[in-house]
Order: C-alpha cells, then structure tokens, then sequence
C-alpha cells in the first residue's frame, strides 16, 4: 500500500511537472516578440493620411526611423522604395519615421522636397518631437523594424547593409498571410562603405564636443562667439580646421562676414559629403579644392559645378551635397567662401 501510495504521488508530480513546463512554454512563446508601439506625438503626415500600426494588423509592416541628410540613411533609400514597389500588392505597408537630428530637418517643406527628390511613395511621418523614437526606444538612424501581422516586431536592423537578410524576413512575413513568393530577392548594390574612411564629422558644438570632436584651431569651438581663426604648423587628420571668422552654434559653424574664409579637413575616404546650407535667399556658390588646386572632372562630386577652371557647389537649400567622389585616398578637402551666409553642420565619408 505504502509503495503504491508512492508512486502514485510520484506520477502526479511528474505530470504536474509536464503541464508546468508546458505552461511555461506557452507564456515565453507569448512574451518572444514586443508588440510594436504606436506612432506617437506625429507632427505630419507625407503620401498618406493619418495612420497607425494598431489598424494595420493583416499586413506586414516596415518602421524606418530616419532623417534625410544622413548619408547611411540616404544609401538604404533605394531599396526601401525597391521593397514599397515589389510587395506593396502582397502586404507590405512602409513607414519611414523621420525624426530629425538638426533642426531644419524639422520643417515639412524640406522633408517633402526629399520625399521627391529620393522618390519615396510610401507613407513618411514626422516625428519632430522624438516621441516614436522613444516609444521604440531608438538610438540609431537609419533602423528598421518588421511587424509582423498580429503586430509583434519580428525583426530589427541597426545601419545600412543586410539588404538581403532583411527582405528574405519581409518574405517570410509575407508568406504568413499566404503570399506565394518564390525567394528571389533584389539586386540592387549594397553601397555600404567596404574600406575604412574618416567618420562622421560634426560642426556644431552641440553635437562636435561630446563626441571629442573639437576643431584642430587652437582657439577650438567657442559655444555662440565669433572667433578669427587661422591654420597654423601641420594639419592633423581627420579633424576640421578654419580659417576667417566663423561663429560656433549648437549645430553648425557660420561665416561671419563678406571676407574670405575657409573649411579644411584632411580625409580618407572615395567619397565626401557636406550637410550645409545657406542662410539667404539666394543660392550660394562655394569652392571647392583637393590637393590646393580647383577639384577636376575626375573626382567631382555630384554637386559640384565648372566655370573654367573654378569648381564650386551651389548651396540653395539645407541638405547633404557631395564634393568628392574619387580613387580610395588619403586627401585635403578645402571649401571656400565670401559670404556670411555659409553655414555647415557636419562632413560625413563613403
């Protein structure tokens, strides 16, 4: 009797085990994958009306979080708009969240003139006031999250890059909603930098000194005073130096008056960006040197115009110009002005 009796516990033990266990397994499987928070604190809407994930449930949902002067963001761009094209008939909603990092980033005209420019028909929101971003608990542009149907993020890539692995995720969404897909992704480049470049340079003190990215000058970034600034001695790498008299503000350096005054930065990269913008009305030219001579026909950037044998940009809207665009090197990049109303936010290298 008694060993019955032992046994007896000893199977509804285990049984209890199993029926835990399987328990268990049930509320990790719930708890895997976060739902995916809403959009929040929207400013703007761009190529649809209001929207929220809440209402998408049935379809697969791409969340890019972006900002339109940042190159990393600007070269995943193609493939995003490839993605909107190719499944958008099967279930594929995008949503590029854009949340700015400088400030006429915020205002909605800039954001539409790059929604044409980049030629993105899917839907963009405006997220000025960095409320999404913290819903997500984001910290990098770009990032992109796939929701799935039910509405759990399933996904997520930090940068550029994973092109591929990110669209064989979207198919496999796709195909829980029965798409038929037959596994063939795009073939667009990845223009995902391969070598070792200079980073991203930063202009405002706001942004340039938490990061140790003062100026080579001597006198260094000054927070809201003009100061008359020359090179001296040997230039270091990687690190912008001034000339003329420029006045530090939190996300940008201006010239301050109608004399010469110049931007060098020694670099290595095959490509070179300036986020820059001028401050009037009229479009701005500004010169552009490599090597102390005008920049040529073969390592010109998009940007870049010819009269003769001057080479310069012409600045007539904030936004990410190209200056060089050549041979993996080490050069010297000089950028020069007349105007007080040249202002630059920050270099940034492919």
């Amino acid at each position: 009797m008694k060993r019955n009796t032992i046994l007896l516990i000893l199977v509804f033990l285990l049984l209890g085990s199993i029926v835990f266990y399987r328990e268990m397994g049930k509320v990790s499987k719930k708890e895997e994958f976060q739902k995916a928070p809403e959009l929040t604190g929207i400013s703007g809407y761009f190529n649809t009306d209001k929207i929220k994930i809440s209402e998408l449930k049935g379809k697969v949902v791409l969340v890019d979080f972006w900002t339109y002067s940042c190159i990393n963001c600007i070269r995943t761009l193609p493939h995003l708009v490839e993605w909107d094209k190719k499944y958008g008939d099967m279930g594929l909603v995008i949503i590029g969240v854009h949340t700015p990092e400088f400030d006429f980033e915020k205002k909605p005209e800039n954001v539409q003139d790059a929604i044409e420019k980049f030629g993105i028909e899917y839907a963009v929101v405006q997220d000025n006031d960095y409320e999404t971003w913290n819903a997500y608990s984001n910290r990098y542009w770009p990032h992109k999250y796939l929701i799935d149907s039910k509405g759990n993020i399933k996904y997520d890539h930090v940068g550029e890059g994973g092109y591929e692995e990110t669209e064989k995720k979207i198919q496999d969404l796709l195909r829980e909603i029965d798409n038929q897909i037959d596994g063939n992704v795009s073939k667009l480049e990845d223009k995902t930098p391969k070598v070792k470049t200079t980073p991203e340079l930063y202009a405002g003190f706001g942004f340039a000194l938490p990061r140790g990215q003062n100026i080579g000058n001597k006198e260094g970034l000054q927070p809201g005073k003009v100061v008359s600034y020359k090179t001296e001695g040997d230039l270091k790498e990687n690190v912008i130096y001034l000339e003329g008299n420029w006045r530090s503000n939190e996300d940008s350096l201006r010239a301050q008056d109608n004399r010469s005054a110049s931007v060098i930065l020694g670099f290595t990269a095959n490509s070179v960006n300036v986020v820059a913008d001028s401050l009037n009305d009229k479009p701005l030219k500004v010169d552009v040197f490599i090597n102390g001579e005008y920049i040529d026909e073969t390592n010109a950037g998009s940007d870049v115009e010819f009269d003769g044998k001057r080479s310069y940009i012409i600045l007539d809207k904030p936004r990410l110009y190209n200056v060089f665009n050549g041979y993996y090197g080490a050069y010297l990049l000089t950028l020069r002005t007349d105007s007080k109303d040249f202002a630059f936010n920050a270099f940034t290298f492919g």
